[in-house]
């Protein structure tokens, strides 16, 4: 758990920076009626989540996230034209829950493998051709921008984030959370309309924090990624990512015994939008993806999720929220091929199926949640589980 002294010690780094933002340059001035150059925001989110039912121990854990964020105006500030940056820190403390589990693809997504205080992102994006295109570069989420759905942010399991054909590959994961490495993205259009956009992501995830910190070296080369959609009524949008480098295969060894190297790579299509309006003003939103991988350098060979989100649920409470959600990881041939090798036998996939809730007073939001999850571990023999937990989220502005 995050103690009141690293919370007070994230808020005033984050503070002292905006501080010095405002007073590098006598062109920050502003009178009343101007909007800040600097704007922060945090929050606090606290997780009891836990087996209730099924194939693994009756346990529950606790764990917790604080996100303190920076964004600034530097045309404002520094009169650079449509630039704008971004710094976020996070501190993770608390249990790890799918150790209670026991599934391939976890169930809360603000679970970390290395608990701690990380920098979790730090970029300056300037946008140029009359704001029709941007550049982006530094520390930077993947996820934030590539193989994301909106309708889908309000579920907890993992995979309703990224793909998890996706989120396992790369030395140690890519840049997703907690951990983020240095990138360059330029997109062409906007994702309100149109979009083309391309990223080059240090292959190795790594930021201050992490034991090794941030890795510039490129030893282990690049993630590719490509996006391209279009908004509307109805948003689409399909992708590729590949890796510069050769990864381990699982499975295949060479000639000296060593495991041979195969090539990372894979695609996904997804698709969101509202399919309902309701006479009460609120609204019904529609996802659906899909994921493909290569299924040599990882267990999975793709992946679907799909789901849907009802906004204010109750009427007078338009911050009340319920969302239902379906996701399946599927397990590669040489993953299955492994498993008969220890002796626990593969299915076909991992799956889920989540159920939550959740409802705004004042600052704080309270998110009941419910998810059972079949083939838990992707192992044939064992039974479903049912996981149950509630999430507080304290919004500081």
């Amino acid at each position: 758990m995050v103690s009141l002294k690293e919370f007070r010690q994230s808020i005033q780094a984050v503070l002292a920076l905006a501080a010095l933002g405002v007073n590098a340059s006598p062109a920050a001035s502003q009178d009343a009626t101007t909007d800040p150059a600097w704007v922060w925001q945090a929050a606090y989110t606290a997780d009891v989540i836990g087996v209730v039912a099924g194939d693994a121990p009756r346990a529950g854990r606790y764990l917790d996230d604080l996100s303190v964020g920076l964004d600034g105006d530097l045309e404002r500030q520094f009169g650079w034209a449509g630039t704008r940056a971004h710094i976020s820190l996070l501190a993770n403390h608390g249990g790890e829950p799918n150790a209670v589990g026991g599934t391939l693809q976890g169930y809360d997504n603000i679970e970390v493998a290395a608990q701690g205080v990380r920098l979790y992102e730090a970029w300056v994006e300037t946008a140029f051709a009359g704001g029709r295109a941007s550049v982006l570069a530094g520390l930077y989420d993947v996820n934030g921008e590539f193989y994301a759905t909106g309708a889908s942010d309000l579920l907890l399991s993992p995979p309703f984030g990224i793909g998890s054909e996706l989120a396992s590959t790369g030395p140690n994961g890519p840049a997703i959370f907690p951990s983020t490495s240095l990138a360059m993205r330029l997109r062409i259009g906007t994702p309100e309309t149109t979009y083309v956009q391309v990223a080059a992501v240090n292959a190795r995830a790594g930021t201050i924090g992490d034991v090794d910190g941030v890795d510039a070296t490129l030893d282990d080369g690049i993630l590719y990624l490509a996006e391209a959609g279009r908004s509307g009524p109805v948003r689409i949008a399909a992708g590729v990512w590949r890796y510069g480098e050769t990864q381990e295969d699982i499975r295949r060894l060479s000639l000296s015994g060593d495991p041979a190297r195969s090539r990372a790579q894979g695609a996904y299509l997804l698709a969101e939008g509202t399919v309902l309006t309701l006479s009460g003003g609120g609204t019904l939103a529609a996802f659906g993806r899909f994921g493909v991988s290569d299924g040599d350098t990882t267990d999975f060979e793709g992946g679907w999720q799909a789901g849907l989100r009802l906004d204010s649920v109750v009427s007078g409470r338009p911050d009340s929220a319920l969302s239902l959600g379906m996701h399946q990881g599927l397990l590669s041939d040489k993953a299955r091929a492994n498993a008969i090798d220890a002796g626990t036998p593969f299915a076909t996939a991992e799956s889920g199926i989540e159920l939550t809730y959740a409802d705004t007073l004042g600052p704080f939001t309270i998110q009941p949640d419910l998810q059972w999850i079949h083939h838990p571990g992707g192992e044939r023999d064992r039974d479903p589980i049912l996981i149950a937990g509630v999430r507080l989220v304290w919004t500081i502005r």
